[in-house]
C-alpha cells in the first residue's frame, strides 16, 4: 500500500514521503495517523441533528411506534428536544406518546418492550402528567411482584424465556433507562435498585473483564472471527455503553452502586477508544474490523455519544477523548445525505453482519442525536 501511494508523487518526494508514511504507521500500530479533527461549531451541531430529524419524523420506520427500534430513535428525539429552541421535537414525542396511550411493547417481560418508556418519563419530568407513566408504572410493579430467576443461557431450548430476562447486552440499554427514569419521576426506590441488581446479574454473566467488552449473548463464549479474536460486536457494546451513560444520568450522586458503574463505564470507554478506526468510525466487529469493512454507523453513533458524555460528565479525560469525539463526530456526518437520511446504518442483527451502504434505520438516528446533543455541549464548552 505505502509503494502504491508513493509511486503516486514525484520521485524527489518519495523519500521524504516514504519516511513520513512509515513513521506514522509505526507510531499507530500499523494504521496511518490521521489530522486532528476541527472543532465543530455548536449551531452547526444543532442544525445537523435537526437535519437527521426532520427526515426521520418524515420517514418514519416500518415497525409498531412502541416497537424498541423506534423507542430509541426516541430517545434521541428527546435529546435533541433539551437543546433545541424549537418545541416541535417535544411536540412530536408527546404526540406518540399519546398516540400509544403512553402504552410500553406487548410483552409484559422483554427488555425490548420497555425501551419507549425512557421518553414517556423523560417528557413526564416536564409536564407532571400522571397519564404519562401509569402504564410503565403498572407493568414495572407486575414485574417487581412476579420476578424471573437469572438465568441467562440464551439457548432457546435450554431456556425457552431467555428473553424474560436481561440475557442480550442490547437489554442494558432497553430497559435499564427506563427503571431509573421511573424511579426519578415517581420517587420509588424499588424502580432503581431493581435496574441496578439486575445490570450486575447481566454484566457478570456476558462482560469479558479481559476484553473489556461485552459478549452479546452466551451463544458467542467461544465465536471466533476469521482472526481468530472473540466475536465483539459493536453496536451490541453501543447499546451497553450508552445504557451505562443513561443509567447515571439518574443514578443518585450518593447511590452506593455508582462508583462501580461509573468504572465499568470508564474501562469500556478507553478500551474503545483503542478500537476507532482511522477515519473515525468503528468497524461491526471491534476486533476484527477488516471482516466487515464496511462504515457502520449506529454502534459509531453510541460510542460517540458515551465518549463525549463522559468528556460533559467529568468521568473522561479531555484531552485524551475529545479528538476521538471530534472524528467520529466528524465521520458520521459524513454519512449523512443531503436530504437529511443517515446512511450506513447495520440493519436489525445480533451480531456483526455486512449491509447495504445506503441502509437506515431509526435507532441509527437516535444514537445520532443522542451523540450530537453531547458533542453540541462539549463545543459549547470552554476548552480545556
Amino acid at each position: 500500500m505505502t509503494t502504491h501511494l508513493l509511486s503516486c508523487f514525484p520521485e524527489c518526494l518519495r523519500a521524504a514521503l516514504g519516511f513520513a508514511l512509515l513513521s506514522a504507521i509505526s507510531v499507530t500500530g500499523g494504521r496511518a495517523a490521521t489530522a486532528a479533527p476541527a472543532h465543530p461549531d455548536a449551531a452547526t451541531v444543532l442544525a445537523q441533528m435537526r437535519h437527521a430529524a426532520d427526515w426521520q419524523l418524515a420517514n418514519p420506520g416500518r415497525q409498531k411506534p412502541t416497537d424498541w427500534v423506534q423507542g430509541a430513535f426516541y430517545t434521541g428525539l428527546m435529546a435533541l428536544a433539551e437543546i433545541s429552541p424549537d418545541p416541535r421535537y417535544r411536540d412530536a414525542m408527546r404526540r406518540i406518546g399519546e398516540a400509544n396511550h403512553w402504552e410500553l411493547g406487548p410483552l409484559t417481560y422483554d427488555a425490548d418492550d420497555q425501551c419507549v418508556g425512557q421518553a414517556y418519563a423523560e417528557l413526564y419530568l416536564q409536564d407532571h402528567d400522571p397519564r404519562m407513566i401509569a402504564p410503565m408504572r403498572a407493568r414495572f410493579d407486575t414485574i417487581l411482584a412476579h420476578p424471573k430467576d437469572d438465568d441467562l443461557d440464551f439457548d432457546p431450548v435450554k431456556n425457552p424465556g431467555r428473553r424474560e430476562r436481561w440475557s442480550w447486552c442490547d437489554s442494558l440499554f432497553m430497559a435499564p433507562p427506563a427503571w431509573v427514569r421511573l424511579s426519578a419521576a415517581t420517587g420509588d426506590a424499588r424502580y432503581r435498585d431493581f435496574a441496578v441488581k439486575k445490570w450486575w446479574v447481566t454484566s457478570d454473566y456476558l462482560y469479558d473483564p479481559t476484553e473489556q467488552l461485552f459478549f452479546r449473548d452466551s451463544t458467542f463464549f467461544h465465536k471466533h472471527e476469521a482472526n481468530g479474536k472473540k466475536v465483539f460486536w459493536s453496536r451490541g457494546n453501543g447499546w451497553v455503553i450508552a445504557g451505562l451513560a443513561r443509567v447515571l444520568e439518574f443514578l443518585p450522586a450518593d447511590d452506593p452502586a455508582r462508583p462501580r458503574f461509573e468504572q465499568q463505564f470508564r474501562d469500556m470507554a478507553t478500551r474503545l477508544l483503542g478500537l476507532q478506526q482511522p477515519d473515525g468510525l468503528w468497524r461491526a466487529s471491534l476486533l476484527d474490523p477488516e471482516a466487515f469493512p464496511q462504515k457502520e454507523t449506529s454502534g459509531s453513533g453510541f460510542f460517540c455519544f458515551a465518549l463525549a458524555w463522559g468528556i460533559n460528565h467529568h468521568l473522561l479525560d479531555a484531552a485524551t477523548f475529545t479528538p476521538a469525539v471530534w472524528r467520529a463526530w466528524e465521520a458520521l456526518n459524513q454519512c449523512v445525505d443531503a436530504d437529511g437520511r443517515l446512511t450506513h446504518v447495520q440493519t436489525i442483527a445480533g451480531s456483526p453482519k455486512g449491509f447495504p451502504p445506503d441502509a437506515t434505520m431509526p435507532y441509527g438516528v437516535g444514537a445520532f442525536l443522542l451523540a450530537g446533543r453531547e458533542v453540541h455541549r462539549l463545543a459549547k464548552a470552554p476548552q480545556r
